[in-house]
């Protein structure tokens, strides 16, 4: 509805500094570039070594910024998602090209070390399992932090590599929890950390007025539909499960009943808020679970081969053992 621009300036008000793409992407590449070229410039730091144009392999994207942070030079390296033009429609970005590149991470990294980063901090959209591996074949990252799984996980992973230890982070969903990590440099050298994920109790908090009243603005003029009650659901819905959630029940089942459908598929997105038994299910719900740039529900006809390749291949994209 507002082609990207509330979650924009909400992101400039609540005062982000840096940040690596994902579902930015499917607003597609002129989008992106007006918004990076024109709402960022001078505020936010888009970041990502992995995005190069088809043509001549150049970046994109700066791949990493140096701050100085108490005093100590970091450098904050972003990774795009890897599989932006598989797992959303290429034709959104047709001139780049995206990919795990572990090999232009490593440059990167070495590059910022010479230049004089005491400490090298990996933005990341690869996933956990991702993050974990490449971890395991770069050196010289002090941390992964990163998103996309959605995993809350209460302690960074410890990852041995040639160059030491890289630490792996990922800080759930929904801004549920926040990511804390503080490091103690010592001439030069990281000698340890502490690290928190701390659980945002959003009832237990006070709003913040300037932000409360921003987001009041920006639905005003979606609020009748939004409120529109659909029904009362009598069990909890989620999305969150790898397999399926009870929202992902409800979307599937009423896909099959509108379209008549046999069976329905529905990606497994593992996003959007939870109803509890008893509240309304409004519309506001429905696009907190459906909302994408792209949205479009087919008939189709499919053999019970083709049906089981599409459940191996989303399984394996999970599930395989070797997450690259």
């Amino acid at each position: 509805w507002t082609n990207a621009q509330d979650m924009v300036d909400a992101q400039k008000l609540l005062g982000v500094d840096i940040m690596t793409p994902h579902w930015e992407m499917t607003f597609g590449a002129d989008r992106v570039m007006e918004i990076v070229e024109n709402d960022f410039k001078d505020s936010i730091d888009f970041v990502a070594q992995n995005i190069v144009d088809n043509d001549w392999g150049e970046q994109v994207f700066p791949p990493y910024v140096m701050k100085e942070i108490n005093g100590v030079p970091v450098a904050i390296i972003g990774q795009a998602f890897p599989y932006t033009p598989i797992a959303n429609p290429r034709f959104l970005v047709p001139d780049w090209s995206f990919g795990i590149r572990d090999d232009r991470m490593q440059q990167k990294v070495d590059e910022a070390r010479s230049k004089g980063a005491q400490v090298v901090i990996v933005l990341s959209h690869n996933g956990m399992d991702v993050d974990l591996k490449m971890a395991s074949r770069v050196s010289g990252i002090d941390a992964i932090m990163g998103g996309h799984t959605h995993d809350a996980v209460p302690r960074p992973v410890e990852v041995k590599n040639s160059g030491g230890v890289t630490l792996v982070t990922n800080a759930g969903s929904n801004s549920k929890f926040l990511g804390v990590l503080d490091l103690d440099v010592t001439d030069g050298k990281l000698r340890d950390y502490r690290y928190h994920l701390l659980p945002v109790f959003s009832n237990l908090l006070e709003a913040d007025t300037e932000m409360a009243s921003y987001i009041d603005k920006v639905r005003a003029p979606y609020k009748d539909k939004l409120d529109e009650k659909l029904a009362v659901t009598d069990e909890v819905l989620y999305r969150r499960g790898n397999f399926n959630g009870t929202f992902d029940q409800v979307i599937c089942d009423a896909l099959m009943e509108v379209q008549g459908a046999a069976i329905a598929f529905s990606p497994g997105f593992r996003w959007g808020v939870s109803v509890l038994p008893g509240e309304a299910i409004t519309f506001d719900h429905v696009m907190t679970q459906t909302a994408i740039t792209y949205p479009t529900v087919t008939l189709n006809n499919m053999t019970g081969a083709r049906i089981k390749e599409v459940l191996e291949d989303v399984a394996d994209n999970l599930f395989n053992e070797n997450p690259y």
